[in-house]
């Protein structure tokens, strides 16, 4: 009895083992950042089906698979009833299997646009790789670069997110600065760590600057190369799943979002 249960575990295994194989080779990963600092919370629809639900300013929902292809997205404010074309901010989004991408909703309330953004899947061993997005509708072009210190990227500008740079891991004392040198937010204690990649995004209005930092990949939790998280901040959202048989267990947890059901074709 004893070997037909090893049996039958290690063949359900290896059939899990296979679907998830076909399964991520079909879908991409996709994170919802909102990001528009005076919009309320949002209700995001795919294709019709409600997908998100009640995302606040700064919340992001962390990667979510999704299968590639060309999807409808479409934004709602919370509680408002679904009606096709009718979302206060509705783009087609086109994503390909294998890769990993950000959608913020940004901009003011009455202008809002997604920006999307392919997100990094790898970095060389050893090292730390940041990149940084301009979501505040009225700042001004921004440099980010080290206290006293060189730029590390310059000329940043909204709606737009930069080019990774890759790091040495290590503590850093960052700022936000205006390209005359003037401060307008300091980063101080920012730690990078080893073989994870970053995404700082800068949001709300000029004056109440603030940033959201999102963890886009860590190689010791990804043995496939896909992005196991976007979850960066205290009270980012988190949805992991673990599948087991004989002793496996479905977990799913959540914080900030209720997932409504998984994205269709």
């Amino acid at each position: 009895m004893k070997k037909i249960l090893t049996s039958i575990a290690a063949a359900v295994a290896l059939i899990f083992m296979t679907i998830g194989g076909v399964y991520a080779a079909d879908t991409a990963k996709v994170r919802v950042v909102h990001a528009s600092p005076d919009a309320p919370a949002v209700d995001v629809y795919v294709n019709g089906d409600l997908t998100l639900e009640n995302v606040a300013f700064k919340a992001n929902s962390g990667y979510l698979d999704v299968p590639a292809g060309t999807h409808d997205v479409e934004v709602f404010a919370t509680g408002t009833e679904y009606a096709e074309g009718e979302g206060v901010l509705r783009a087609d989004l086109a994503v390909e299997a294998g890769k990993a991408y950000t959608v913020a909703a940004a901009n003011t309330v009455d202008a809002l646009e997604f920006v999307v953004a392919e997100d990094s899947m790898e970095v060389t061993d050893g090292k730390a790789k940041v990149r940084v997005g301009h979501l505040s509708p009225d700042a001004p072009a921004v440099d980010v670069g080290l206290i006293d210190g060189d730029a590390l990227f310059s000329g940043a500008e909204f709606p737009g997110i930069t080019d990774y740079a890759e790091l040495d891991p290590g503590t850093y004392d960052l700022e936000i600065r205006l390209p005359d040198g003037t401060q307008v937010l300091p980063l101080e204690g920012t730690e990078l760590a080893a073989d994870t990649v970053y995404s700082v995004f800068a949001v709300n209005n000029a004056d109440a600057l603030e940033v959201i930092a999102l963890v886009d990949f860590e190689k010791a939790d990804s043995p496939n190369g896909m992005p196991t998280t976007g979850l960066g901040t205290p009270d980012s959202p988190q949805t992991s799943w673990l599948l087991m048989i004989g002793g496996l267990i479905l977990v799913v947890g959540a914080s900030g979002f209720v997932w409504k059901k998984r994205v269709q074709n």
